[in-house]
C-alpha cells in the first residue's frame, strides 16, 4: 500500500511537471533554430534561440527587435524590424531613412550591404497599421519585406533575445 502511494506521488508530481512545461512552452517561451545565413553576423546557421512569445502581449515591437515571425503554416522566419506602422522606409547609398530621416544601424558590421530601395518601389507608400517591415542582416541573402511585403503584426510569434547554443556563443540582446 505504501509503495503505491509513492508510485502515485511520483506520478501526479511528473504530470504536474509535464503540464507547467507545455503551458511554458505553448504560451512564454520556446526554442528556435536559426535556418539560413540571413541574420549573419548577428545570428549563424544552426544556433539555438529563445523566442519570448510573452513579450509582445504586454508591449509592441520596436525598431531593430529581432522577431520569429509565421511565414507559412510550416516556416517561420528569423528578422530584424526595420520600419514600423506607418513610417516610410527607404536605403540610398546604403543608409537607413525612416521618414526622410537617417537612422543608425549600429548591428550592421562594414561588409553588409543593401541595395537602394524605398517603399514605393514595392507598392507601399508607408507600413501598413498592423504590419512591421522587416529584414535580415545579410541583405545580399536575405529573403525579407523587400521580397514577401509587409509582415503582419498578428503573425509575430515573438521576440529572440537569447542565444543559448552553441555555449561559446551565448548571447543576450539588450536594447540600449
Amino acid at each position: 500500500m505504501e509503495i503505491r502511494n509513492e508510485w502515485w506521488e511520483w506520478a501526479k508530481t511528473l504530470l504536474a511537471a509535464v503540464i507547467i512545461a507545455g503551458v511554458i512552452r505553448l504560451f512564454f517561451f520556446s526554442p528556435v533554430v536559426v535556418d539560413g545565413s540571413s541574420m549573419v553576423p548577428t545570428l549563424q546557421d544552426g544556433d539555438r534561440m529563445i523566442v519570448n512569445k510573452f513579450q509582445y502581449k504586454v508591449t509592441v515591437p520596436e525598431r531593430f527587435d529581432i522577431v520569429v515571425f509565421h511565414f507559412s503554416d510550416q516556416e517561420d522566419y528569423i528578422k530584424r524590424v526595420i520600419g514600423l506602422p506607418g513610417e516610410s522606409v527607404a536605403y540610398s547609398d546604403d543608409q537607413l531613412y525612416i521618414d526622410g530621416e537617417p537612422v543608425e544601424e549600429e548591428f550592421r558590421g562594414t561588409d553588409i550591404f543593401t541595395e537602394d530601395f524605398d517603399l514605393n518601389e514595392l507598392g507601399y507608400e508607408e507600413v501598413p497599421e498592423g504590419h512591421l517591415f522587416v529584414m535580415g542582416d545579410n541583405r545580399e541573402y536575405s529573403k525579407d519585406s523587400r521580397h514577401i511585403g509587409p509582415v503582419p503584426i498578428e503573425e509575430v510569434v515573438g521576440e529572440t533575445p537569447l542565444i543559448y547554443w552553441p555555449f561559446e556563443d551565448i548571447k543576450l540582446f539588450t536594447k540600449e
